[in-house]
């Protein structure tokens, strides 16, 4: 007979781990050894006092002693007091004459890490929240959350020890908790999203940004030097005949009439900019064809009728309308672009990743820029329909696009960097 001295604490968590019963009917020693090593290597605070050594003179006695008794009935010597405190159980001989390989052992030993993984993870979720970790812990979190869980269900069918089921349970419980926890103040995420999110989002795909500025602005500087000495090539970009005769060559300020009537006008541009926005992105899928397409096509578009209006002698009479809400509604176009080429480039190029889940992972930065355009979108139809067509000084519409531009670019690069450095 030998003797296990067995000190627990959290014993919510290792429910019935004293009962007598368990330790005695569940499954070998080899298995109660490696969920006691399981469990002290998790931190969950199982200190067992001459636990390994006690079942390594436990096997040994087994092996000499065992053959000798094989006509003595087992006893098993059960304590009187049913108190769960801290105490001295006593073990006799009660396993089968050949023990027999435990399956439970095998799955302990094989899952045992990824449980004390998500012990960490869970840890760090302790401290800070899910959006201070990093993009690879959290798919880990979420990958060993799942695989737990279905550890638990495997457990629940299986295995026969109630203390190992307790644990997985008590571990799922406390991931989902963090995983799923919602946010009680709606407020907060959308201030969280504005604030670190958005910002940190176009740092990351700043690439994809870069190459549709690049796209617009070279087929609007080719579109501009060949509009400028043959008016007739901006009809290959979009520019009717008709448009130089009513408003060219007359050197009529169409862009005026929106002082008529500033609610209208500013309405009907908005309406253009999220059409054109909308455009520049979606057709992204079409393997990046359709953003770079229109990309091109809007650059020398712009180009070939500033060129026109400059030939004709009016050219900064318009540059002064567009300035003022120009930075902000030309950088939605870029930024739009850039996300329909992270589109396009998921399908194209997906990495190591899969096409499914390379469109997943890219889809998600491109809606988040998305979801940011649009706010900009508002913001730029106002100035568009209010402040440019007013007869101003144009001093004060280079400023509005000075400060609007020094505006979103220094929130665009500079925003969040305090969330990241912390995290």
């Amino acid at each position: 007979m030998v003797s296990v001295d067995v000190c627990v604490e959290h014993a919510s968590r290792l429910d019935g781990f004293y009962r007598v019963d368990n330790s005695i009917n569940g499954f070998g020693p080899a298995a109660f050894a490696e969920i006691g090593d399981t469990f002290y290597d998790a931190e969950h605070g199982l200190w067992a006092l001459g636990f390994r050594s006690s079942v390594s003179l436990y096997n040994i006695f087994v092996s000499s002693i065992w053959p000798k008794a094989q006509n003595v009935k087992p006893k098993v010597q059960r304590p009187k007091s049913k108190d769960l405190s801290p105490k001295t159980v006593c073990l006799a001989p009660c396993f089968p004459l050949s023990f027999p390989v435990v399956p439970t052992d095998r799955f302990i030993n094989q899952r045992k890490n990824a449980w004390q993984r998500l012990e960490e993870l869970l840890a760090l979720l302790d401290r800070a929240s899910l959006r201070r970790l990093q993009r690879e812990e959290v798919r880990e979190l979420g990958r060993i959350y799942r695989r737990t869980a279905s550890d638990l269900a495997i457990a629940r069918a299986e295995s026969r020890d109630p203390r190992l089921v307790n644990y997985l349970n008590s571990l799922v419980i406390r991931a989902h908790g963090r995983i799923y926890r919602a946010d009680a103040q709606g407020g907060k995420r959308i201030r969280n999203f504005f604030a670190r999110e958005l910002p940190r989002t176009f740092r990351r795909t700043w690439r994809y940004t870069a190459l549709s500025f690049s796209v617009f602005f070279l087929f609007g500087l080719l579109s501009f030097v060949a509009t400028r000495y043959d008016p007739e090539f901006s009809e290959l970009v979009g520019v009717s005949p008709a448009f130089r005769e009513l408003n060219i060559e007359t050197k009529t300020h169409w862009w005026e009439n929106l002082n008529n009537a500033n609610q209208v006008g500013a309405s009907v541009i908005l309406t253009n900019n999220i059409q054109v926005t909308i455009y520049t992105f979606a057709f992204g899928a079409m393997f990046c064809v359709g953003t770079i397409f229109f990309l091109a096509f809007n650059g020398a578009n712009i180009g070939s009728v500033l060129a026109l209006t400059y030939r004709a002698g009016f050219g900064n009479d318009l540059l002064t309308f567009m300035v003022g809400h120009g930075v902000i509604e030309l950088s939605c176009i870029f930024i739009a672009g850039g996300a329909g080429l992270l589109i396009g480039s998921a399908l194209i190029m997906p990495g190591d990743l899969s096409r499914a889940d390379a469109l997943k992972t890219r889809g998600m930065e491109a809606v988040r820029l998305m979801l940011g355009v649009a706010v900009l979108l508002v913001i730029a139809g106002i100035i568009e329909g209010f402040i440019s067509p007013a007869p101003i000084n144009p001093v004060i519409k280079f400023s509005i696009a000075g400060l609007t531009g020094v505006a979103l670019y220094s929130y665009l690069l500079l925003a969040g960097r305090d969330a990241v450095s912390s995290g």
